[in-house]
């Protein structure tokens, strides 16, 4: 049960309310506390520029959804997949649950008209960032595990990544581009790809991350991304273009 040991809290407006119980019809879930809710969609930018609120974001949230997320899918790829090895539901699993997949399932849930961001974050156009969504989605994971138990909570998880997982399988999702790459690499040389961040530019609440991925003495890139680990897929798959000739 989420207990709110903040002495300050923001009161929900009727408005704010009324927003909530619409993601709720969207995200088809019935919640109790949407004092618990509406903090999941609460971005730390907004917390570090109002003191009042200096604990209220959604990062407790997201860590625990994070945790309700990875247990929900590897639990259904272990019962779903009986016959695979350890490798192939790992790389499954490290596809479906990552930026790339938790950002469009954000966007599809109108997340990004949710999201209660500082004044930085907005102007810099965080609310189309695929990391905040994907964060946010795993916050409202956490949240709704708080509200309502586990098989609740692994029901909705599933309800949008078992979709995902089923293009994956049948080759039609987003590719892991550093898992292909490694495995390549591997294969031809017994080593595998090293990523070296080149550097970062913009403002704190707007970086963008350069990274070069080193295959032996050869490297490719930099590639660009707004989180460091999207930067690190784009080198992937420069480099995986190129050495598989499908460029």
């Amino acid at each position: 049960m989420f207990v709110n040991n903040n002495s300050k809290r923001k009161v929900i407006s009727d408005g704010r309310l009324a927003e909530l119980r619409k993601f709720c019809e969207r995200a088809k879930i019935h919640v109790k506390n949407f004092d618990l809710l509406d903090l999941a969609f609460h971005h730390r930018s907004y917390s570090n520029e109002n003191s009042q609120f200096a604990h209220m974001n959604n990062e407790r949230l997201e860590f625990l959804g994070d945790s309700v997320l990875g247990l929900s899918t590897a639990a259904f790829l272990f019962a779903d997949m009986p016959g695979h090895p350890e490798g192939d539901l790992a790389k499954i699993k490290s596809t479906v649950v990552s930026e790339q997949t938790l950002a469009p399932i954000a966007l599809s849930l109108e997340i990004d008209k949710m999201l209660v961001l500082g004044r930085g974050e907005e102007l810099s156009g965080g609310r189309q960032k695929k990391a905040i969504l994907a964060d946010c989605m795993e916050a409202v994971f956490g949240a709704y595990y708080l509200d309502q138990g586990f098989e609740k909570a692994e029901k909705l998880v599933l309800s949008f990544i078992v979709p995902e997982i089923r293009k994956v399988q049948e080759d039609r999702g987003q590719k892991d581009f550093k898992s292909l790459l490694q495995e390549y690499f591997q294969k031809k040389t017994k080593d595998i790809p090293r990523y070296e961040l080149v550097k970062r530019t913009g403002p704190d609440h707007d970086m963008t991350f350069w990274v070069t991925v080193h295959l032996g003495p050869v490297a490719y890139g930099p590639e660009s991304g707004k989180s460091k680990k999207e930067a690190e897929q784009n080198a992937a798959k420069a480099a995986w273009l190129v050495v598989t000739g499908k460029n």
